[in-house]
């Protein structure tokens, strides 16, 4: 069994990014069964779009030193930069040759990206499932981590590596199998609970972001947005109680509860009394992480060494599939 799974760095870790996926890369890195795990810094998914060069450089750094802090261990996963490991970029432009523009018309994520400026969008956002595709292809990944989000990419690489396989006679692409993280918690904005937590939203107020400190993570807890009545016994009562659902849904997530779980400790309580208990819970989770990342941010150094050993590791493990496609192309 070999995991592959990749983050763009463009911006702060906040609890939805932990929660939804970061924690479910560290339960499958522990696991004795889960086989070797490979997990990328997407710093060339980060381009299909403008970045700052100055600011992607830090960003790119900084979200190593989170997923470290998270609990994603060098030594037992392979960590590396996607730039890193030149294979990612050759072969994806060998599977342009086998991807066709049928499918990637299909993609909704391109047409969310691009919105209404379609034609000024760049030719990297547009294709850029292919490179996703060549991300997981490259390592005969048997398994992909994914979200709602995702799963129509992951279908997309398992077309492309099924036409590849059968264009040029060969066996050598894995059609990846998706895995569902389990529980995995959509975590929605301290703002608005029909929308996602994002590190995009404008208010700062909206997430909680991994480098906040305890007093901060507190005053945003209390702050969250919710409504007068108390906290229900059962857990479909919330459905018409967007803001009161995602509380409770992080209170789960952090204790590693079901929501009915939580539901028949708090109900019949009001927020009053809920929020410092998700105020506290929040900070004690978070505390080990932030200290952590403050300590990985003073030592630069150190985590590009890092970094380095696991490119060199994904390098040698891609390079044999690369060579393979060309071989298989006549090149």
């Amino acid at each position: 069994m070999r995991i592959v799974s990749g983050i763009q760095p463009t911006g702060n870790l906040h609890l939805g990014n932990y929660l939804g996926a970061i924690r479910n890369w560290v339960r499958m890195q522990n696991e004795a069964d889960a086989g070797e795990c490979f997990f990328f810094l997407a710093d060339l998914h980060a381009i299909s779009q403008f970045q700052q060069p100055a600011e992607l450089a830090r960003a790119i750094r900084e979200m190593a030193a989170a997923l470290i802090a998270c609990g994603v261990d060098p030594a037992r996963a392979t960590l590396f930069r996607q730039r890193d490991v030149p294979a990612h970029s050759e072969l994806a432009w060998l599977l342009n040759g086998v991807a066709r523009v049928g499918w990637l018309n299909r993609m909704t994520q391109f047409k969310d990206k691009s919105g209404k400026n379609r034609e000024g969008a760049s030719v990297a956002l547009y294709t850029y499932p292919v490179l996703q595709a060549a991300d997981v292809l490259l390592y005969k990944t048997t398994h992909v981590p994914v979200g709602d989000d995702q799963k129509q990419h992951l279908e997309l690489a398992r077309d492309i590596a099924i036409k590849f396989n059968t264009d040029y006679e060969t066996e050598l692409f894995v059609p990846p199998e998706p895995i569902i993280p389990p529980a995995a918690a959509r975590i929605m904005s301290l703002r608005d609970g029909a929308a996602k937590m994002s590190k995009s939203d404008p208010s700062d107020m909206s997430r909680i972001n991994l480098n906040d400190d305890p007093d901060l993570i507190a005053q945003k807890v209390r702050k969250a947005k919710t409504d007068p009545e108390p906290l229900p016994a059962d857990p479909a009562d919330l459905d018409a109680r967007p803001e009161a659902r995602n509380l409770v849904t992080i209170y789960a997530a952090l204790a590693d509860e079901s929501v009915p779980e939580v539901l028949a400790r708090f109900a019949g309580q009001g927020f009053g009394a809920f929020k410092p208990a998700l105020a506290e819970l929040t900070v004690e989770t978070l505390r080990p992480i932030g200290t952590r990342l403050a300590e990985l941010q003073r030592e630069p150094a150190e985590l590009d060494r890092l970094l380095a050993i696991g490119a060199e590791k994904a390098r040698t493990v891609a390079q044999p599939t690369l060579t393979a496609a060309y071989r298989a192309m006549g090149l």
